[in-house]
């Protein structure tokens, strides 16, 4: 029994390590997500103020603030996930836009998925590969 505990005490900094590229990776690939629809929603900007009157429907904004905020919380959110800086605030400002479109367009298990990625990021951090670590590291010396 000891020994075994000696292994797992000694496969912890392993772990760590591996642990904090799994958060970057999840990072990366949430990022990714909400990029891809920035680019689509800037790419024909007619269609997207369209979609948002017609399709989408937010409740108490008009469909081209709607857009506005959608598009720039899309475009915005995922560079600060990226590079992991200010990444809590990236986060919660996709999780805001998640439960928006979870609770007023359409319902996806994928959005759960996504939910509890971005309380990992708001929550535990952006993690050890990350501006946000370098910074707090630079600002504790």
């Amino acid at each position: 029994m000891i020994a075994l505990a000696r292994r797992t005490v000694a496969a912890l900094p392993v772990l760590e390590k591996a642990g904090s590229v799994v958060v970057l990776l999840m990072r990366l690939w949430i990022a990714n997500v909400f990029w891809k629809s920035g680019l689509t929603k800037i790419a024909n900007w007619d269609t997207t103020v369209a979609l948002f009157a017609d399709e989408y429907k937010v409740p108490l904004l008009p469909p081209e603030i709607a857009a506005y905020m959608g598009t720039a919380m899309e475009l915005t959110a995922p560079i600060l996930l990226v590079l992991g800086l200010g990444a809590r605030f990236g986060a919660l400002g996709l999780l805001f836009m998640t439960a928006v479109i979870e609770f007023t367009y359409m319902s996806f298990p994928i959005h759960q998925v996504w939910a509890l990625i971005l309380l990992l990021v708001i929550f535990q951090g952006p993690g050890k590969l990350s501006v946000d670590h370098f910074i707090r590291k630079k600002l504790e010396n």
